[in-house]
């Protein structure tokens, strides 16, 4: 399975006003995130500790679920 931090890559570059393109964009410039995970557990906790660009876990559980279909 990739990396979550690989599958969020192709929605960088979106509408700025989409929350999914924002995530993907925060994270690509966060370089402490974990860029070779697939654990859901290990990711949700380290953006609720350091994922100031993220609104909301919502957003991350919705990208999760869509990471999963697709892997």
């Amino acid at each position: 399975m990739r990396s979550f931090y690989r599958y969020l890559l192709k929605f960088r570059d979106g509408k700025k006003d989409d929350p999914v393109v924002r995530l993907a964009n925060g994270v690509y410039y966060d370089h402490s995130f974990p860029k070779n995970s697939a654990d859901y557990d290990e990711i949700s906790r380290y953006l609720e500790m350091n994922g100031d660009y993220l609104e909301s876990m919502s957003i991350f559980d919705e990208v999760w679920e869509r990471f999963l279909q697709e892997a």
